[in-house]
């Protein structure tokens, strides 16, 4: 019961605060990440996956041995693991990031919705179309929604505070070392294989979770045929099962970096909209408002 109060504690923490305006604990951890980079990786990405390998160890273990320490301390332990995770959890920030992409396309301000879709994704965004938007930030916040909510939430539930910190700190060396690029494709490879690991089954629990909250037997069919098609293992799940749940489509071209990628189709119906932006949104909520109510079920049993 103190894991699904703890983890009720840190979702309102975070509902009712937001992330931190300044000195988050996140973008310090990647400056130091940016300084292991450019000593073990060097100029031109010369690094092997052993420097890579390093440089996960020295930016990831350390704090989660720290968070553990803090964990045991008498009278204070458990107050420090509910701020730990308050600071994993992204989720009102994942709505103040995307609702103003939904209110600048409902107004039909299409460049505010281009440069405010750019903030939070990485693919080119100047000449997207409405659509082009809509699904971007729809993508964004099913993606999103699994790495920096559920997740969190499903590593702490397992491991308290070292867990959500090992997983965080995983999950931010990922979106920063993790891409098939020149510099990053030997050294980024431990970042990328580790936070598959650790996202396996968050992922799928996620995928079931919007399952649930939408058109289940559409979402499912689409997991189940599209999810194999997507070059991620676990955004494929989670996306596939989101846009049927939805009932929109995702995927399809994207540039990235002035490169054409062609992707899978996701989802059966209609391109996505700005309504949809925040019929995703709405899901993400719910599954956490699920996730919470069973963590309080499942102690209670226990108890």
């Amino acid at each position: 019961m103190s894991v699904a109060l703890s983890c009720l504690a840190g979702v309102g923490l975070d509902a009712l605060l937001g992330e931190p305006r300044r000195s988050h604990p996140l973008v310090i951890f990647g400056r130091l990440a940016d300084r292991l980079e450019q000593h073990f990786n060097g100029p031109g990405g010369r690094g092997w996956r052993s420097h890579g390998v390093t440089a996960w160890c020295l930016a990831v273990l350390p704090l989660t041995v720290i968070a553990w320490l803090l964990s045991l301390l008498p009278g204070i332990g458990w107050l420090i693991e509910i701020l730990l995770l308050y600071l994993a959890l992204g989720l009102r920030s994942l709505g103040e990031h995307l609702m103003p992409v939904a209110l600048a396309l409902r107004s039909g301000d299409l460049t505010e919705a281009r440069r405010r879709v750019g903030f939070i994704v990485s693919r080119n965004t100047g000449e997207l179309n409405e659509q082009g938007v809509a699904r971007a930030a729809t993508e964004s916040a099913l993606e999103n929604g699994s790495d920096a909510v559920f997740a969190a939430l499903f590593w702490f539930a397992i491991a308290g505070a070292p867990g959500v910190v090992l997983y965080r700190l995983s999950n931010t060396l990922d979106a920063m070392w993790g891409y098939r690029t020149e510099r990053f494709e030997r050294f980024g490879w431990a970042a990328a294989r580790i936070d598959d690991a650790l996202n396996f089954i968050p992922a799928r629990l996620v995928a079931l979770t919007y399952a649930v909250l939408g058109q289940t037997r559409k979402a499912w069919r689409c997991w189940r045929r599209q999810a194999p098609l997507w070059d991620s293992p676990n955004a494929g799940p989670v996306m596939a099962a989101g846009a049927g749940a939805l009932g929109v489509s995702l995927g399809g071209p994207a540039i990235y970096q002035d490169v054409l990628h062609q992707r899978p189709v996701l989802g059966e119906g209609e391109a996505p909209g700005a309504r949809d932006i925040e019929r995703a949104l709405d899901m993400v909520w719910a599954g956490v408002g699920l996730w919470l109510l069973a963590l309080l079920l499942g102690g209670w049993l226990h108890a």
